[in-house]
């Protein structure tokens, strides 16, 4: 196990069932974070990068679905949501909140490690990244630009919709959630899901390079995405979240 194995967040009010289960996830390969109940949770997604949370449904003050619902409005991190063992409602429901997967209790420890996996692949094969502000209705504004992360489109500062790959454009989100920090080659292969190559691999680049000549009004000076020596690239724009 080490920094680049998945880190996994248990929220379940039930000690016994966080503890085994961390245990479990963690012999397998895991790196894994547990919290009682909301107010906990906020607290490890506040210090910690996340790639998946399980989820409790039935806990006491605010539930499973209550918390669901309010993750979905901010983040597109993976949830497997533990109901209550018939309440086919309640999965019902929680998939509509935004659950990408559930597991009735109780549960076989295989099982849910092998949802997690599967829950994982799909984000990794649709090149999505749990750390996005990729809710329906949600977009990132910045210089006059509009990028719509439900739609997955960029639009010029006149409105008109500029083509983008799919590596492009998250490569672009990847740098506007995190303006004015320097993110190196080998941060941008890991949040856009693209670490299949090799270290000195450079596709970060030339998707860059792309990229300046279709939102910098001189790529060659560029104003919004800058190089920093040694360093990797910075997001220079000021960046805000609006509503669609």
């Amino acid at each position: 196990m080490n920094d680049q194995s998945p880190h996994i967040l248990v929220v379940d009010d039930d000690r016994e069932i966080r503890d085994l289960t961390a245990r479990f996830l963690r012999k397998h390969g895991f790196r894994v974070a547990d919290a009682a109940n909301g107010r906990e949770m906020d607290a490890c997604l506040a210090d910690g990068r996340f790639d998946l949370i399980v989820l409790d449904l039935m806990m006491p003050g605010e539930d499973g679905l209550s918390i669901c619902r309010r993750l979905r409005a901010d983040t597109a991190i993976p949830i497997i949501m533990l109901t209550a063992l018939g309440e086919e409602t309640d999965r019902i429901v929680g998939l509509e909140m935004g659950a990408d997967d559930y597991l009735p209790k109780p549960f076989n420890p295989r099982e849910l490690l092998a949802r997690i996996k599967a829950v994982l692949r799909r984000g990794a094969a649709d090149g999505s990244s749990p750390h996005r502000l990729a809710a329906s209705g949600r977009a990132l504004a910045f210089a006059g630009w509009t990028l719509d992360l439900a739609r997955r489109e960029l639009h010029d500062p006149d409105g008109a919709l500029v083509a983008l790959t799919a590596g492009e454009f998250d490569l672009l989100v990847a740098l506007a959630e995190r303006p004015q920090r320097v993110l190196n080659r080998d941060q941008l292969l890991d949040i856009t899901r693209s670490r299949d190559a090799g270290p000195f691999d450079r596709s970060v680049d030339v998707q860059l390079s792309r990229l300046r000549r279709k939102i910098e009004q001189d790529p060659k000076n560029p104003e919004l995405i800058k190089t920093v020596r040694g360093g990797g690239y910075v997001f220079a724009a000021d960046v805000g979240v609006v509503g669609k």
